[in-house]
């Protein structure tokens, strides 16, 4: 266990002193591997070799650059204004209106684009503006933005639940199916955070304009026909008259076909139950139902002539960037894990446990507050990749189940995005809005972060509501 501890305390300094995370993870582990091997170098330069082989021809992590992909294209595509009019058409009018609206589209946006940081971004050059013309308090403004941003990791598809997925072995369409529920559980008791802050301070939050019933529904133009789309699909395949595959590409095609006419928020929800859809119900893997993502997102994009070849080309670079900076921070989280794997660490984890006689409760609310802690101070991608091979091997000990313990460590990573001092959605926030004064970004965040907090235990306390969904997949 001691080399095991060395080793994280090494990457800790590494990265102090501003060596890239993947870098840091890949060079202790490979000294550290070959330590162990007897300072074995020629082993660990071998394995070494292995994982980079492996990671870069792992068929499931091809849904890595196609869901960062289609984020790309939904943000060209101006989905997130359209979002955030629809919402705020229908909860706009009530006090606190806009900052509700704005989760709202961000759990809605996050949907479609499975990034948090993209998400704060996004909504602050585009709920914001519309927040001050309103006078929102700046505390209540940035604080709904980085909380909502951080739906983007939860709700389904999402990069942290694809990379976790793969490390731990677990199926990433379940995974994405438990992600739903603590989803909408967390959009709830976000905007029940925002009514407790204007119930306290009225002026924080004003109403905004309240909108005819036509005008509301004017914002889900097409609604009708993607419903009886969806309904004609499940009874073909129903009745037997199709197969279940015959009738997802039929289902995808007509979609897209819909949506170069209804270029409204509908049809983002059409594309989310098109793919999540086709995961839950068995007839695509997650990489077919990103691959399925991306080109619908290319589709809506080119339909609201959002594209040409520079933004095109501009998607694909960026996309292609993302992508080789996760494989690289991949590969150096892996060879870490093949040190620890190797030291005793994992059994001593293990054998404190028992002597202690811990209950698994304990241990998983000991983990939680760690990771609340280390969200205030390090990535969320590179925190799960660095604590994963330490802490599954305990988890898999206690009987927990490893979905349950997925979901949980998305929650604990959303509540570290926007913990001060260093909260990486605080961050975008303060580069975005210079004018805002950084003690009040903080102030903002912290009834949304007693939210989170509640939602955690919840979900500690109610495993079911993670694993309802998953229970049901084919």
């Amino acid at each position: 266990m001691t080399e095991a501890l060395i080793g994280l305390g090494m990457i800790m300094v590494l990265a102090f002193v501003r060596i890239p995370i993947a870098l840091a993870m890949g060079i202790v582990g490979i000294v550290g591997y070959a330590y162990m091997r007897d300072w074995s170098w020629g082993a660990a330069f071998a394995t070494a070799q292995t994982k980079i082989y492996e990671t870069g021809r792992n068929y499931t992590l091809s849904v890595v650059p196609l869901f960062i992909l289609m984020g790309n294209f939904v943000t060209r595509a101006g989905m997130s204004q359209e979002l955030f009019r629809a919402a705020y058409a229908f909860i706009g009018h009530l006090r606190g209106g806009l900052a509700m609206a704005t989760i709202v589209a961000c759990g809605g946006f996050g949907a479609i684009c499975g990034s948090s940081i993209a998400t704060a971004a996004t909504f602050a050059k585009v709920a914001y503006p519309s927040m001050k013309r309103y006078g929102y308090s700046d505390a209540l403004a940035t604080g709904a933005i980085a909380s909502g941003g951080t739906l983007g990791i939860l709700i389904p598809p999402s990069t942290i639940m694809v990379i976790y997925g793969i490390m731990t072995g677990t199926n990433i369409g379940k995974l994405f199916a438990a992600g739903i529920l603590p989803g909408i559980l967390a959009i709830l008791l976000l905007c029940v955070a925002v009514q407790y802050v204007t119930w306290r301070d009225p002026k924080a939050g004003p109403a905004g304009e309240r909108l005819s019933w036509r005008e509301r529904f004017a914002t889900l133009d097409g609604v009708v026909w993607f419903g009886a789309l969806g309904i004609a699909i499940l009874a073909v395949v129903g009745i037997g008259w199709v197969a279940g595959d015959d009738a997802a590409v039929a289902g995808a095609i007509a979609v897209f076909a819909l949506s170069l006419v209804y270029k409204g928020v509908t049809s983002v929800i059409a594309l989310f139950v098109l793919v999540m859809g086709g995961i839950y119900g068995g007839v695509f893997t997650a990489t077919e139902g990103a691959g399925v993502g991306a080109i619908g997102a290319l589709v809506f994009a080119l339909a609201r002539r959002a594209l040409n070849w520079r933004s095109l080309y501009a998607a694909l670079l960026e996309s292609a960037r993302t992508t080789s900076m996760l494989f690289l921070i991949l590969i150096g989280a892996l060879m870490f894990a093949e040190f620890v794997n190797i030291t005793t660490m994992p059994k001593d984890l293990i054998a404190f446990v028992t002597r202690w006689d811990l209950s698994p409760v304990m241990v998983v609310a000991g983990i939680m507050v760690m990771y609340v802690l280390l969200g205030t101070a390090m990535e969320e991608l590179s925190m799960i990749l660095l604590t994963v091979p330490v802490l599954f091997p305990l988890i898999l000990h206690l009987g927990l189940d490893p979905i349950w313990f997925g979901v949980l460590i998305v929650v604990v990573v959303e509540i570290g995005l926007i913990s001060p001092p260093v909260g990486m959605n605080l961050f975008v926030l303060k580069t975005l809005l210079p004018q805002v004064p950084t003690g009040t970004v903080f102030r903002g965040v912290v009834p949304f972060m007693v939210a989170d907090c509640v939602r955690l235990a919840i979900l500690i306390a109610f495993p079911a509501i993670s694993l309802y969904l998953p229970s049901l997949m084919r």
